[in-house]
């Protein structure tokens, strides 16, 4: 049985409209959530909003929405003001260009939904339009109002139903140049490149979310449970500092740790080697 629908719409391909749902991929949830106690009653401690002036409490009613013009002056919203400025929705994703996959930046991508049809009647035409991007490898782009904002979306096909994730706007994207500034130009080449590219090889490995290890939520578990058993928690010792080492020392080892180190190649394999790589995909410079 399907999870209840975050949003239900439609998705439209030039005169082609589905009726589609939105549900969630992603989910926090699952995570450990704690409360803010009174260490002395043990009672829950709740939030309350008081005037920073004053130090009154401010009831629900006289809250209102405020935006900082300049130091301590705020132009106030009310609500009747803030929902106006929320674009009318018709509830349609708009498919307005399709883009080739490989061509995607994923620094834009925001949070991923699973996109599936609303009802039986709409599984056909579903179809096609996943398998229509699945087989040209593209990708849908389309806007909507999703959540009172309008959202551009990217739709993918995946598996038996589509992926539909939210774009960052680009002045919510920071520049990389920005980032990479101050990162000196550096060519590396000869044995030390080598021994990075064989230290790759030997730890090459295949996708699988199973295997990565939520560290911090298991160790908050193993500490409910041992709090609960009146067990004594011992403070963590600190970790030790790395020394710091001769990369190539350091490059050499980690080869002969992964197995046997590469043998040098020639100049004219190395000229091959070169030209084989692919270009790394671009990110946002500007």
């Amino acid at each position: 049985m399907a999870p209840r629908a975050n949003w239900k719409g439609f998705i439209k391909v030039a005169e082609v409209t589905c009726p589609v749902a939105l549900y969630s991929a992603a989910s926090t949830s699952e995570r450990i959530a704690f409360h803010t106690i009174n260490r002395a009653t043990g009672h829950r401690v709740r939030r309350q909003f008081i005037d920073s002036e004053t130090g009154k409490p401010v009831a629900k009613e006289d809250q209102v929405k405020g935006y900082e013009v300049s130091q301590g002056d705020d132009v106030m919203l009310d609500p009747d003001e803030v929902a106006a400025a929320v674009p009318d929705s018709d509830k349609t994703l708009a498919v307005s260009a399709f883009i080739a996959c490989a061509e995607i930046d994923d620094v834009y991508f925001d949070k991923p939904y699973y996109l599936a049809p609303a009802d039986p009647m709409a599984e056909e035409a579903f179809a096609l339009i996943r398998e229509g991007l699945r087989r040209k490898k593209v990708a849908a782009i389309a806007r909507t109002v999703l959540f009172r904002r309008v959202r551009t979306v990217l739709i993918r096909a995946h598996g038996d139903g589509m992926i539909a994730t939210t774009l960052n706007f680009d002045y919510e994207v920071r520049s990389a140049k920005e980032a990479f500034s101050d990162i000196p130009s550096t060519r590396i080449k000869g044995e030390m490149l080598e021994l990075a590219e064989h230290i790759i090889n030997t730890k090459a490995g295949r996708f699988d979310a199973s295997k990565f290890d939520d560290r911090y939520e298991r160790a908050l578990e193993d500490l409910v449970k041992a709090k609960l058993e009146g067990k004594t928690i011992a403070p963590r010792k600190p970790a030790k500092s790395e020394k710091v080492v001769d990369l190539m020392a350091a490059l050499r080892a980690s080869a002969g740790a992964g197995g046997k180190k590469p043998a040098p190649r020639s100049p004219a394999k190395r000229k091959a080697a070169s030209k084989a790589r692919t270009p790394a995909r671009r990110r946002k410079a500007g």
